[in-house]
Parts: structure tokens; C-alpha cells; sequence
């Protein structure tokens, strides 16, 4: 048992080792400039990435190719990104001024453009884990790619019939016919190392509507530039843009993001009242307030975490313009983000709610009516960019001996999904602690809500410390699992929380410029269990299952700030 043991953490100390390379390695290349991934300068990041073997890649680490991964990935990377050989990570620089169409990943908040057959532009503006995220999931990529390359490139340069007949499907200009479709992915799953039926499990999971049969095309792109790679020694390369180097690090868009918000709060005079930061979506604070109310009479008999599941439903664009304009004429602004941060933000003026007109009927405001700012979801250590910037005094003029109007922020609360390793999809979570992983910093904090407050609801909650991560695909069960047996006791992992509390700590406790008594609040939601087989985050989304914590969360943070008993 003894050895077991050892054993156990012998995997999570090499996993953590891993992930402190890949860490290191990736800072190093963005200070160099550029590196070729499956060159030498990108051989560090390949061994880290294999040695680490992430829950999310699947059998990264086998002969076989991984599907569920690759969905996962193309799904955050731009369409036609398998094409290009040349990956250009820049700054916002001027692309939306120019001819070039915008192109956003599905999953992921973030402007690319197509330079040219052969260049993509990606560009960041959230921040180092931004580029950690398209780093390793490229780095993912390009080794699924030479698995292809290995499995069709025979001796002297030639190439297998498979690959001739997937090339064949691959570069047809039109929508494939049921029998051509079923030819080509007979020879894919020779090629992949996978059998008919799990290549027709996932096929439509990449397909657009553009593109049916994308599923073909991706794998042939990504084999043909790693035959040429092996062939021509003409490498794929990835570069950071001068700009991007020079600003990173520098709350540029963070900085706008807030000032646009402080300056919306001094031109509708609510500059100085009660202030509480709600980090969220974008629907669930004003549904919260007004949907039950609104369409009561439309869901006659239901609770209202119906009328939730009704308005996550795609077709019922409808019902959610309904509540969006009430709640646009009862106290909301709405502030889509122009700075480049892709956090969009809503204010809410509860002097202008009638709370008869609401959720909450019994909301007891004492003294000022609070003021509401709803932040949408930050991307890792954006988190502290953006609230370190938010909780800075406002200054009334640009002039260096201007007055500054320091917030009256009551609480700041964070609610977002998170990964899960003692329960399954939908459980909540409420953290006592956010530890940072790869360093000693460690933030304990008072949470105003407790995992009492959420039992009667049908939905498992569980109470702890939670692991900030650098990247959710960064994770192997290995390391996860120390982190749950060991004394630390962790119950879930996310990517945002400590930098959140080393913002607020900082603003609260050193530069004193918000209350030093300021309340916090965390819920999570588990969106994924990477210590169950089938359970990651690449196993497709929550669905519904999602809603009622989502909401549960949701009201029990505004009950705490309306006083609702």
C-alpha cells in the first residue's frame, strides 16, 4: 500500500514538474519572439505536454489519434486554422479597421483574422493565460498532426491509398453524398487509428453549416502540413507580435474596460452610492430580477427555475427581449465591452426597480439604494487585470493633481462554473480558500455564503478549498487527485478565483482604496469531473443541468445584498 502510494505521487510530482515546465518554457518562447512547435525550440513544450498528459487530450500520449480532444479544441481556435502555417499572436493593432472579416472561435472570445492562405492573426487582449490557452491546445494540435503524417507516410516519400482517397474527399468543393461520406471515413478511421463507428459519433460534432463535412478537411490539413514538415523541413511557426510583447502585462485594456464603467456610474450620478460587483453571465442577474415576475402568467403553475430552462432554450429569443426591455426601463444599462477585454458589463440602479415589479417583493434596502455591476466571465488572470483596475479610485479629470472619488464597493461576489473532484456535472461548490498552483500564494478569505445556505435544493454542495489552475487543459488526474487526498482537501479547480481575491485584497487590505471590511462571496458550479473517465470538459457541455445552479447561485447573492430573509 505503502508503494502504492508512493507511486501515486511519484505521477503528481512528475505532472507538477510538467506543468512548471511547459509554464516556463512558454514564457521563455513569448520573450524570444517566435518558435517553430515541432522544431527544437518547441521540443520542451511537446515533451512537458506528453509527460503531463492532460485529461482533456485524451490519448494524447498513444498511437491513436483523439477525437474528443481535437473537437475540443478546434472548437476554441479559428475557423481554418489546420490551413496556416504561420501563427501570429499579436495585440489589438488596427485588424477591425481593415478589410479583414473578424473570425471568433466558437468557445472562445477572441478577434482572428486570415492574413493569407498561409497566416492566421490571433489576437490577445486577456492577458498571459490567453496565450497559455492557444499555446498548448496549438501544441496539441500539431502532435495529432504528426500522428497522421506517421500513420500514411511511407518509405521514400510516398504516400498511403487511404490518404490518397481522404485527400480525394477532402478537396471537393461540394457537400459529399451519404455514400462518399461513409468511403472517406472508412479511410479516415484506418488513418486515425480509429474504428467507423467512434469517427461517426463525432463527425457532426465539427461540422458548420458551411461545412458538413469539415471533419475530413481538418484531418487532411493537419496531415498535409506535417508530411510537408517531415518532407520539405518547411516547419509551422508561431510568432508574437512586438506590440503584443511590449504591452502584455500592462492592464492597457483593463484599464479602458474600467474607466468606460466609472465614467457610465459618474455620468448617471451613481458614483458614490452602495457599489456591488457580481462577476457572471450576462443573464442570469437580470432574469433573476424580473423573469419570474414577467412571465408568471405565461408559465402558470411552474417555479421559476423553469422559467429559467425556458430562457436558455435558443428558441425563445422572444421571452428573453421581453426581460431585457423591462429591465432596460427599470434601472439597467447595458455596456457591451468596446476595450478589447470581451467582457461585456451591466449596470443596475435599484433605486429604479419597483420591487413589487420584481423577484423580490420583500427586498429591504437600508439606507442607499445599491448599485449593481455585473462583469461577465474573465479568462484566467485577467480576472486580477480587470478588478485591480475596477477597484481603483476614479479620477474626476486627466490632470495629475485631479481629485480621485474612491468606490463605496459593499461586496464584490463571483459565481462561474468550475471543475469538480468529489461530486458530478451541476454540483455546487464553495470555496474557504483559492491556492494558486505553481506558487505559494495562497488566499484564504470569510465567504458571506456557506454550503448550508444551498441544502434543501436537490443538488449536492460541497465546502473547501479550491486549486486555481494555469489552464484547465493542463490537468491530469495524477496531480488532481494529490491535491484532493493530500491535507490540502481540495474540492474543484478553476482559473480565476485567486487572482480575484489578490485584487481585492490588494485594493482592500494594502492600497485602502475600497472598504478594508469589503465582503466577498464564491460559488462555483461543476461544469466537469476530470477524475472520471468521460466526464471532462471535452465530453460536451451541461445542457440544462447547468440552469438551477446557475440561478441558485445567482439568487442567493442578490438575496444577501437586497437583505431578503
Amino acid at each position: 500500500m505503502k508503494e502504492i502510494k508512493n507511486i501515486s505521487r511519484s505521477r503528481a510530482q512528475e505532472s507538477s514538474a510538467a506543468i512548471e515546465r511547459l509554464y516556463i518554457t512558454m514564457r521563455h518562447l513569448f520573450n524570444r519572439g517566435f518558435y517553430k512547435p515541432m522544431g527544437v525550440s518547441g521540443e520542451t513544450l511537446r515533451e512537458a505536454l506528453l509527460s503531463l498528459r492532460p485529461e482533456i487530450y485524451g490519448s494524447i500520449a498513444d498511437e491513436k489519434v483523439e477525437l474528443n480532444g481535437l473537437l475540443y479544441v478546434i472548437e476554441r481556435l479559428p475557423i481554418g486554422i489546420e490551413e496556416c502555417r504561420y501563427i501570429n499572436l499579436t495585440s489589438d493593432e488596427g485588424y477591425s479597421r481593415s478589410h479583414f472579416k473578424a473570425i471568433v472561435p466558437p468557445k472562445r472570445r477572441r478577434n482572428c483574422y486570415r492574413i493569407d492562405d498561409e497566416q492566421m492573426n490571433i489576437e490577445i487582449t486577456r492577458g498571459r493565460s490567453d496565450i497559455y490557452d492557444i499555446l498548448t491546445h496549438l501544441t496539441f494540435i500539431f502532435i495529432e498532426s504528426h500522428k497522421i503524417m506517421n500513420r500514411v507516410l511511407l518509405d521514400e516519400g510516398k504516400v498511403s491509398r487511404d490518404w490518397l482517397k481522404l485527400e480525394q474527399a477532402a478537396l471537393l468543393d461540394r457537400k459529399l453524398t451519404q455514400t462518399e461520406r461513409e468511403i472517406a471515413i472508412s479511410h479516415a478511421s484506418n488513418i486515425l487509428g480509429r474504428s467507423f463507428a467512434e469517427i461517426l459519433d463525432i463527425y457532426n460534432g465539427f461540422a458548420t453549416t458551411e461545412a458538413p463535412d469539415r471533419f475530413l478537411h481538418i484531418i487532411y490539413w493537419l496531415g498535409k502540413l506535417a508530411i510537408e514538415e517531415t518532407l520539405d523541413n518547411d516547419k509551422r511557426t508561431i510568432t508574437f507580435s512586438p506590440i503584443l510583447r511590449e504591452r502584455l502585462g500592462h492592464h492597457i485594456y483593463g484599464e479602458i474596460w474600467a474607466n468606460n464603467i466609472k465614467e457610465t456610474l459618474a455620468s448617471n450620478g451613481l458614483l458614490h452610492r452602495p457599489i456591488h460587483i457580481i462577476s457572471a453571465n450576462m443573464h442570469s442577474v437580470m432574469n433573476s430580477l424580473f423573469s419570474t415576475y414577467l412571465l408568471k402568467n405565461q408559465f402558470k403553475n411552474q417555479n421559476e427555475f423553469i422559467i429559467f430552462e425556458e430562457l436558455s432554450k435558443s428558441e425563445n429569443k422572444e421571452l428573453r427581449n421581453i426581460v431585457t426591455e423591462f429591465a432596460l426601463q427599470h434601472g439597467m444599462i447595458s455596456l457591451p465591452d468596446h476595450s478589447g477585454t470581451n467582457i461585456d458589463v451591466q449596470i443596475f440602479d435599484t433605486a429604479k426597480i419597483d420591487w413589487k415589479q420584481s423577484s423580490f417583493p420583500t427586498a429591504k434596502i437600508n439606507g442607499e439604494a445599491p448599485v449593481i455591476v455585473v462583469m461577465d466571465y474573465a479568462f484566467g488572470e485577467q480576472a486580477f487585470e480587470t478588478i485591480d483596475e475596477l477597484l481603483k479610485p476614479y479620477k474626476l479629470s486627466e490632470d495629475e493633481d485631479a481629485d480621485k472619488v474612491y468606490l463605496n464597493v459593499e461586496s464584490v461576489s463571483i459565481m462561474g462554473k468550475a471543475g469538480i473532484l468529489v461530486g458530478g456535472k451541476g454540483d455546487i461548490m464553495i470555496p474557504s480558500a483559492h491556492i494558486n498552483e505553481g506558487t505559494a500564494d495562497n488566499y484564504p478569505f470569510t465567504n458571506e455564503l456557506s454550503a448550508e445556505m444551498f441544502e434543501g435544493n436537490d443538488i449536492p454542495v460541497f465546502a473547501g478549498p479550491m486549486v486555481t489552475v494555469l489552464g484547465t487543459s493542463l490537468q491530469n488526474k495524477d496531480l488532481l487527485k494529490f491535491f484532493h487526498d493530500s491535507t490540502w482537501g481540495v474540492i474543484g479547480l478553476e482559473m480565476e478565483g485567486a487572482y480575484y481575491q489578490k485584487a481585492i485584497q490588494s485594493a482592500s487590505k494594502i492600497r485602502k482604496s475600497i472598504n478594508p471590511n469589503v465582503k466577498v462571496r464564491y460559488a462555483y458550479y461543476a461544469s466537469d469531473n476530470p477524475l472520471e473517465t468521460g466526464s471532462t470538459l471535452a465530453s460536451g457541455g451541461l445542457g440544462t443541468t447547468g440552469v438551477k445552479p446557475t440561478y441558485l447561485i445567482t439568487i442567493k447573492i442578490l438575496e444577501q445584498i437586497f437583505n431578503v430573509k
